[in-house]
Order: structure tokens, then C-alpha cells, then sequence
């Protein structure tokens, strides 16, 4: 299949950014969500300073599977106005064809108490020629947070609202952040873990639903064992997507997503675990099979 000049128009639609966001955002899940805690308090079993990781990000449409991109993620301790917090730093950039089709450039981060509070996130982005960048201010009381969005480009402001919602609500970062941190010896098939999500003026609700053990196979030398989840996406901007995108978590202490596959309008994205540094565990998911 030929890669078409009205692909970019796909990547644009609203519900197919959605999922490829997710892709990105998956693979660094540094803490646990706790929806169950008044105060949105995060889990750091996994949660490391100086952690490195990189991702290849693939675009599929039949047989034909082109490399669409890296990104980048550092963990860091960072100052934030008065708090004494923490800091992940994400950057994402095409390549090869899809810097003629679609040039990417974004650039997500969240900053986080000691208490692993969310309280400040932005996305940057530089696509197709179109620069947006989207603030996030999360306040959290009592049962309810209060997400402040603002988003605008170089001309104008195009989102500044206010939601209060009951319960926990996170970027689009956090909000998937939970699957590192689940007890794999509790967990049983079928089980969900639920999350909400601030998209521009939305409340998008996120479930994260277990399948079971799987092993995923970069090449014949290079396998991971792995824990499979779906990902069903409901909102009143989307309709609802059942199974919308799957990720496979490496089955060790550190719980290392390795794959990710989202489905879009036109084939699918794909991301693959490519390397890391100043993981707090060692990756015994990794099975390397000697050639022959």
C-alpha cells in the first residue's frame, strides 16, 4: 500500500490522535494511579530518578510496516514554583518518510509532589507545520479535582476552561501510568482498572482490562515475557471504543511496557521497547536466544 497525501488528514482526526497519544504516553509509566485515594496519591513501587528509556514507534497499513519515530523519556527531581518535586520529560519526533508526510516534534511533561500529586502538565507539539501547546493545572480536594486546560497556538487561545470532577482525574501521561505498578500475583483475567483522563474540554474515561501472560517476539533471538492488557477508551467526544489499543507489560520488577498496539482508522501504530538505562531492576522479562 502506498502511503497517501490524505494521511495526514487521518492522523488529524480526533479520535485516532487520541490512541496514537496513547502509544507514545504508555511507555513511561513511572507510578501507580490509586483512584481509590481521596487525595490522588501515586504508588512509587517502580518509580526511579535518572530512569532513561527509548521507544520505536512503527505505522502499519497491511504488509507494509515503515519506522514513524522515537521518543525519548527521562525521570528527574525538578522544582516546581514552591514544591519540591519531581519531573518526567517525554520528546517524540518522526523520521525517515513520515518527516516529508507528517513532521512531528512534541514534547510532554508533568511535574508531581514527593506525594505524588499531580500538579502541573504541557504538551508542545509541532505537527505538520502547526504549533499547540496545552497546559494542565490539577488542584485535588477532597473526593474532587479541579483540572484548569489551556490550550493555544501562536495566533490564538482556543481552550481555557475549568472541569471539577469527582474522583481522580489526570493528563493523558498519568492517567495510564497505573500498569506498572499492579501485583501480578493478585491479578486475574478479566479484571479491569479504571481511570479519567483531561482532554482539552472532555473528561475522557479510560479501562485497562487484563487478558493474561503472553510472550512478545522482536526477532528470533530476542523475546519478552509479558503481562497483556486492552485498553477500552469511553467519553462524550468519543464513541465508544471497545478494545481500542492493547499493551503488553514486561514481566518483571519493573514492569516495562514492550509493545503497544492502538487501532486506528486506517491500519494501526505500533511501539516497541528499543533500550534503557538506571532501570531500578534488572529486566529478567528480556529472554536473548544465542544464534546458531
Amino acid at each position: 500500500m502506498k502511503v497517501g497525501d490524505n494521511y495526514p488528514e487521518t492522523l488529524l482526526k480526533k479520535r485516532d490522535r487520541f490512541k496514537i497519544y496513547i502509544c507514545i504516553c504508555l511507555f513511561w509509566l513511572p507510578f501507580l494511579v490509586t483512584q481509590t485515594d481521596a487525595q490522588c496519591a501515586l504508588n512509587k513501587k517502580v518509580f526511579h530518578a535518572g530512569e532513561q528509556i527509548s521507544y520505536d514507534i512503527y505505522f502499519k497499513w497491511g504488509l507494509l510496516m515503515p519506522k514513524a519515530g522515537q521518543a525519548n523519556f527521562v525521570m528527574k527531581r525538578t522544582p516546581y514554583e514552591q514544591h519540591n518535586s519531581w519531573n518526567y520529560n517525554l520528546i517524540f519526533r518522526t523520521n525517515g518518510i513520515f518527516e516529508k508526510i507528517y513532521k512531528m516534534r512534541d514534547t510532554l511533561e508533568c511535574f508531581f509532589t514527593p506525594n505524588h500529586q499531580l500538579l502541573f502538565s504541557s504538551k508542545r507539539t509541532t505537527e505538520g507545520g502547526r504549533y499547540m501547546v496545552e497546559n494542565i493545572t490539577f488542584t485535588n480536594k477532597g473526593n474532587k479535582t479541579q483540572s484548569h486546560t489551556h490550550r493555544y497556538n501562536l495566533e490564538s487561545t482556543r481552550i481555557d476552561t475549568t472541569i471539577i470532577t469527582d474522583g481522580c482525574v489526570y493528563d493523558m501521561m498519568a492517567g495510564v501510568m497505573f500498569l506498572r505498578t499492579i501485583d501480578w500475583s493478585n491479578i486475574q483475567r478479566g479484571q479491569e482498572f479504571a481511570t479519567k483522563v483531561a482532554i482539552g474540554r472532555d473528561i475522557v474515561n479510560m479501562s485497562f482490562r487484563y487478558v493474561g501472560q503472553a510472550i512478545v517476539e522482536r526477532n528470533e533471538n530476542l523475546k519478552y515475557r509479558t503481562r497483556h492488557f486492552y485498553i477500552d477508551i469511553y467519553g462524550d467526544a468519543f464513541t465508544q471504543s471497545k478494545e481500542a489499543a492493547e499493551v503488553w507489560i514486561g514481566d518483571d520488577d519493573n514492569h516495562l511496557p514492550v509493545k503497544i498496539k492502538a487501532k486506528l482508522k486506517i491500519g494501526a501504530a505500533e511501539v516497541y521497547y528499543n533500550s534503557s538505562s538506571n532501570l531500578q531492576y534488572p529486566l529478567t522479562s528480556r529472554i536473548e536466544i544465542p544464534k546458531r
